[in-house]
């Protein structure tokens, strides 16, 4: 077994031989990739399904759900690669070009980021997104997957390590670190001069501690206390839609809502649907309920959890939502501006003055209108797969594909000249 040093310097040492590929072997690595992925299946499930067992009466139904690799889900992760293939290369492009009078030319060139780590928890198919993207843009990668879903990551990174031999690319281009210790993630913190760029995927505890404690650059990214407020002047019909598929499509990602906003003019009628759609309905479908846990004047129109302090500053991942009912658009921004973690937030209305003025005052990565927030995503932002959804503001912001993977340099031709 490798070390977590071993690997850093093979990756720092591959990162030189990737300098100079050519955009048409680095698509061939991934066209082999998605092949190797999808042939090495079985292989693939019998290692995830070791890391479900293990995971069981340990986790919650729905985190277990997150664990879980299927067929289809394979299938849908070899596509992700094919689909980060077939997207345009950055890489080489002259972003502006300035001529000086003395005769230079100065040009503002895209180049690969080098070595980009990715630290993340349970989600199997991170592994193949990170690696494709990482690829895709030039760069060299390290993953480092939480321990219970290293059997599967294992799995899917030597499938992917064949492929990318198969195409002529150095063997240690993608690299798994097997030590899931918390060592392991403070050393990839800590290796100045080895990573460029660190990229945590998962809970506030990681994110928050990847922030504080590393010295290499870091984009944080992933927690999502995501908010939808349904105006006055909304389609009912059409909210009840949107509510449900933003918190039970998949409540265990990033993207699903956290909390919903009623304004107190529609609470009385919409808040009684929400209830039975969401209780009442999926409770008679033999499916989770969702628990709702709500303020006083909430609980003065439906059955709730009674909220407390802590209700709307959680990240639930699971069947649950703390709903809060307000008296304005007004109160619903301030709401937001005081709880969100800046991922995603929609407002739900029909009156363009409230439209604009959500846009125009709520401060989050992505902000929609009469839409789910379950779209905050790469391939559904038409990035391909994605690295993640940066909630700051420095160099990337949402959903991080190719592009984000990238930095530039200045390309300067003369014939002569001196200062």
């Amino acid at each position: 077994m490798k070390t977590t040093l071993d690997i850093l310097k093979d990756a720092k040492a591959a990162e030189l031989m990737m300098r100079g590929t050519s955009k048409e072997k680095i698509n061939t690595a991934l066209s082999y990739m998605a092949e190797e992925l999808v042939k090495d299946k079985d292989t693939i499930l019998e290692a995830n399904a070791l890391d479900c067992e293990a995971a069981r009466d340990k986790v919650s139904a729905v985190m277990i759900d997150r664990l879980r690799l299927t067929p289809e889900r394979i299938e849908g992760m070899a596509k992700g690669i094919l689909d980060a293939m077939a997207l345009p290369s950055p890489l080489g492009e002259v972003i502006s070009t300035v001529e000086r009078p003395n005769g230079l030319k100065i040009e503002k060139t895209v180049v690969p980021m080098g070595v980009v780590a990715i630290i993340y928890e349970s989600r199997p198919n991170v592994t193949s997104d990170a690696a494709a993207l990482a690829l895709k843009s030039g760069n060299v990668c390290i993953l480092r997957g939480g321990k219970e879903a290293y059997r599967s990551a294992r799995a899917i990174v030597d499938a992917l390590t064949r492929g990318i031999v198969r195409a002529g690319l150095p063997e240690c281009a993608v690299q798994l670190i097997d030590d899931t210790t918390r060592a392991s993630a403070t050393e990839l913190m800590r290796a100045r001069g080895y990573v460029d760029l660190l990229i945590p995927r998962g809970g506030k505890g990681l994110i928050s501690a990847c922030v504080e404690n590393a010295i290499v650059p870091v984009i944080e990214t992933g927690t999502g206390i995501c908010h939808i407020y349904a105006d006055e002047s909304c389609n009912v019909d059409m909210a009840l839609d949107i509510i449900e598929n933003a918190k039970t499509q998949r409540p265990s990602v990033c993207n699903a809502m956290e909390v919903l906003l009623v304004h107190s003019a529609l609470s009385e009628r919409l808040l009684p649907l929400v209830y039975d759609r969401l209780v009442t309905q999926r409770a008679k479908e033999g499916l989770t309920p969702v628990d709702i846990i709500g303020d006083a004047r909430t609980a003065a129109i439906i059955p709730v959890t009674p909220a407390d302090s802590e209700s709307y500053d959680t990240e639930f991942l699971d069947y649950r939502m703390a709903v809060r009912v307000l008296d304005s658009v007004d109160e619903a921004i301030a709401h937001i501006g005081e709880h969100s973690t800046h991922h995603s937030e929609a407002i739900l209305t029909e009156s363009p003055e409230a439209e604009a003025k959500f846009l125009s005052s709520v401060d989050s990565a992505a902000v929609y209108v009469n839409a789910s927030t379950r779209f905050t995503d790469g391939g559904e932002f038409g990035l391909g797969c994605e690295m993640g959804i940066s909630t700051q503001k420095m160099h990337a912001r949402g959903p991080m594909g190719i592009s984000e993977l990238t930095t530039y340099k200045y390309i300067i031709r003369g014939n002569g000249q001196i200062r």
